[in-house]
């Protein structure tokens, strides 16, 4: 994934100097990545990055007119038009489609232009005349950086596998994260899945200076937490503002932009109130190999009420011909933090590529306005560890619980976002630039005033639709959901979607292990065509069974994963075999357990 990484040392090391590229090395992943490197001698630092040619980043290091400030950033800031051109008014040159406006934010507000950035981002700052390195991430800490401290040396990257270039010794796994891996699908607290690694918490200024650090937060949730709450009709035409300002910034672009539409609600809300010119705006949605999706049949009428020309991308047959380069690039490029069922990811945004560079999603819109949530503990069948090993899962569930905080709002955005669902991030970056406007900072901040009425239906949604073009408010949703949500019509559409929707999942990752004795009857009647493929995108599931059960059976049966000390390899083999010949659904351990193989074989082996 396109990022930074540093070595910041008490002492003169020329050491540093070669490691760098070692480090630059382990992060160049695609051939239409550009890379560089920035020593300075005088604070002992070595910072190299890495990103796609012609992003938002694509134009380090990023120096003012005096050079006496340099920046590297990582990420994309989604800034008002207004703060760019006060800029230039002020006498400063530079392109305001790159990074190279944020240096002046820094020289015209000191470190209080922490608060004017917006986005996904991280970076380093060197002040050469006060003697400061800054080093700063968002607010949510989606942005991943990494770092490892000790007494002579401070190292950072926006991938562990560049801090493990440098210190071949970080390659260790804890139990402890791991047992939380297995029970949460991530480390919790800021740790990370390898001994010494970890992360900088979001929200974050931390400060070097003359070898000191200083570690501090320029961002405080309870900010927006102890905001008064809002009456419904005051919040609707507040956040109905927000989103008309707010969209211009995600638009901004040179380069050509598509937007990842689906059946669902939050998308909608960006085609609407954009309201782009026809033939401006592409969109595009992704399909399973088995059928079109509700996804794809909405998302067309959609894009053609919009004037919009709109593409299927699919998961086709050469997705599992070269299945296991794809599961091995991504848990490689994500760090672990994106798993085996997310393989297709890399598949399909290189795809995207194809239509445009930049992405925008509606990603997080549904965790945002609707208090939605998917994060939740799924201990594995203890049968497959080592006895003492699952102790430390255990452990890890209820440290998740007991992590819980008492803001919806807050437990979405500061812990599902940047714990779990960040973990597809890395993996889209890798092939193109992915925005969402449901992480703008204005935006968090008015859904902390959302009565709690207003989280808990699409009511807000709907009528955001509505007001801003009526005739996508009469189209349905993948859930059913058509504009006049209370009809009768309404209702039993979301009854009959509902039902495809569970259908579809207990196929997949859901089905009980009791069902597998009726798969064959299923199958014989073909009664799956009905629905599989109906709502999902991916199934898991049968594709361990069917498509990929060889690659399964080469990883997890193989003798190097069966002697791993946390697991009981002498029941690996019955499970590989009571899936793949259908009698139990074991779709999740396998998932995890080809992952966390899989992370021993890339970093640790």
């Amino acid at each position: 994934m396109p990022g930074i990484t540093a070595i910041i040392s008490k002492y003169p090391q020329d050491k540093s100097k070669y490691e760098l590229q070692k480090m630059l090395q382990s992060m160049m992943h695609e051939d239409f990545y550009s890379a560089g490197k920035y020593i300075n001698d005088q604070f002992n630092v070595c910072i190299g990055w890495v990103c796609r040619r012609g992003e938002f980043s694509d134009c380090m290091p990023i120096y003012n007119e005096n050079k006496d400030l340099v920046l590297f950033f990582s990420g994309e800031n989604y800034a008002d038009i207004q703060l760019i051109n006060d800029l230039k008014s002020k006498g400063h040159d530079f392109d305001s489609f790159n990074a190279s406006y944020i240096i002046h934010l820094y020289e015209e507000y000191d470190d209080k232009f922490l608060d004017l950035l917006n986005g996904y981002f991280n970076g380093i700052l060197i002040d050469t005349k006060k003697g400061k390195i800054f080093l700063f991430n968002d607010r949510i800490g989606n942005q991943k950086l990494y770092y490892y401290e000790n007494n002579f040396e401070f190292i950072l990257s926006t991938e562990v596998k560049a801090l493990q270039k440098f210190r071949p010794e970080l390659k260790q796994v804890t139990r402890r994260s791991l047992g939380e891996y297995f029970a949460c699908s991530c480390a919790l607290e800021n740790r990370t899945l390898f001994r010494d690694i970890f992360l900088l918490p979001g929200g974050s200024v931390w400060t070097f200076i003359k070898g000191k650090l200083e570690k501090s937060l320029y961002f405080d949730r309870k900010d927006w937490e102890n905001q008064p709450i809002l009456d419904q009709e005051t919040f609707y035409a507040k956040i109905k503002e927000v989103l008309s300002n707010i969209l211009p910034r995600y638009l901004h672009s040179k380069d050509p932009i598509t937007v990842s539409l689906t059946g669902g609600l939050d998308s909608r809300i960006i085609m609407a109130v954009s309201n782009s010119a026809p033939g401006r705006m592409p969109c595009f949605t992704f399909a399973g190999p088995y059928r079109d999706n509700y996804d794809v049949r909405i998302a067309r009428i959609v894009a053609d009420v919009c004037g919009q020309k709109h593409y299927t991308i699919r998961i086709n047959q050469d997705f599992f011909s070269n299945f296991s380069y794809y599961a091995e690039k991504t848990v490689f490029i994500t760090d672990g933090c994106l798993s085996v069922h997310g393989a297709h990811e890399i598949y399909l945004n290189k795809l995207v590529r194809q239509i445009a560079p930049i992405r925008i999603t509606g990603n997080s819109g549904s965790e945002v306005l609707r208090s939605h949530s998917v994060y939740k503990t799924n201990c594995p069948d203890k049968l497959f560890f080592d006895q003492e090993f699952y102790t430390h899962i255990l452990e890890g569930k209820n440290n998740f619980n007991k992590l819980r905080l008492t803001n919806p709002l807050s437990d979405s955005v500061f812990r599902e976002i940047p714990w779990l669902l960040s973990g597809r991030s890395p993996a889209e970056l890798s092939q193109v630039s992915t925005r969402t406007p449901y992480v703008d900072k204005d935006l968090l901040k008015i859904a902390y005033q959302a009565p709690r009425k207003c989280r808990s239906n699409n009511e807000i949604s709907l009528r955001i639709i509505a007001d801003n073009n009526a005739n996508l408010g009469n189209i349905n949703t993948n859930e059913g959901v058509i504009g006049g949500m209370n009809s009768l019509k309404s209702r039993i559409s979301q009854l009959l979607n509902f039902f495809l929707f569970k259908a579809d999942y207990y196929y997949d990752t859901g089905m009980p292990h009791i069902a597998g004795k009726f798969l064959p009857i299923i199958s014989l009647i073909k009664l799956e065509k009905t629905f599989v493929g109906c709502h999902r995108l991916h199934h898991y599931r049968p594709w361990f069974q069917n498509e990929v059960a060889s690659y399964v059976k080469e990883i997890l049966l193989d003798q190097k994963t069966r002697s791993r000390s946390f697991l009981n390899g002498n029941n690996l083999e019955r499970m590989v075999g009571q899936h793949i010949k259908g009698d139990r659904n074991y779709a999740n351990e396998i998932n995890k357990l080809l992952t966390v193989e899989l992370i021993h074989r890339l970093f640790i082996d």
